[in-house]
């Protein structure tokens, strides 16, 4: 019997899911999917320069199981990056810890997880402005003060 899948916890959907070769038109582009839990392990490691144990631990996994994820998405990326593919980031064994976004006029908003497995939202739907960041958890902020 198979062992049940464990969804990998995702706190960033980034706002761009497609990347490609530049005059190389789309129709002639092969394509390397990116999963979302190989995006999110990418961006804590490389971007905000976690160890792996602290990697796992946001994502809910072992560090053996991050470091797997990790690899992958490498192998991925340089395989894009080397050989002139378009990357695709969708999909994977994910659930998103947060759902909270604001925006820069001072807006906060959940949104369901049905609609961020999707895609994540493009406007404030309080004043339409395109400039919009998810709240990482912990860091809401209600009257100056950080609550989770």
């Amino acid at each position: 019997m198979a062992r049940p899948v464990k969804y990998r916890r995702v706190e960033f959907a980034p706002g761009v899911n497609y990347f490609k070769p530049p005059g190389v038109p789309l129709r002639k582009l092969e394509e390397v999917r990116l999963s979302l839990e190989e995006v999110e392990a990418i961006r804590l490691k490389d971007l905000e320069g976690l160890e792996q144990e602290q990697g796992a631990e946001r994502m809910s996994i072992s560090r053996s199981t991050f470091q797997r994820v990790l690899a992958s998405g490498r192998q991925k990326i340089a395989e894009a990056l080397l050989n002139g593919k378009a990357i695709r980031i969708e999909g994977g064994n994910f659930e998103m810890a947060s759902s909270w976004f604001k925006c820069m006029n001072g807006h906060e908003w959940e949104v369901p997880f049905e609609v961020m497995a999707s895609a994540p939202p493009r406007l404030c739907p309080t004043c339409d402005t395109t400039r919009i960041e998810p709240i990482t958890p912990g860091r809401r902020r209600r009257g100056g003060k950080a609550w989770k």
